[in-house]
């Protein structure tokens, strides 16, 4: 089995919009460390992802599409350029309205020292 490829530090890689490309695309990390992990998550329409948390921060914005955001007791449309920050622990889930793209960014909690 391969390795996923993630990019290195100083690398450039393209989270621009995939348009006709994103049908075809899959989710996928890339970038990981031991504080960060930066995710293209591709959303079809329809699909969900159901309520779940994670232990860091997150920031989610949206590249392309639209979608369904549940969090903080509220349901929030993420649309193309639009940028979603939680704390850590807060449970939420996410709906594709449209064939989408989200660009997730989890910030690990400090482990300490």
């Amino acid at each position: 089995m391969m390795a996923i490829k993630h990019a290195n530090p100083g690398e450039v890689f393209d989270i621009s919009s995939l348009g006709n490309q994103l049908k075809g695309e899959r989710t996928r990390t890339l970038a990981k460390t031991d504080a960060i992990e930066i995710i293209r998550l591709v959303l079809p329409a329809g699909k969900e992802i159901s309520t779940h948390r994670v232990p860091g921060q997150i920031i989610v914005q949206c590249i392309e599409g639209r979608v369904s955001f549940t969090a903080l007791g509220e349901d929030r449309e993420l649309q193309a350029g639009r940028l979603l920050y939680l704390p850590p622990g807060e449970p939420h889930s996410v709906r594709g309205m449209d064939d989408s793209a989200l660009l997730l960014t989890i910030v690990q909690p400090s482990t300490g020292s």
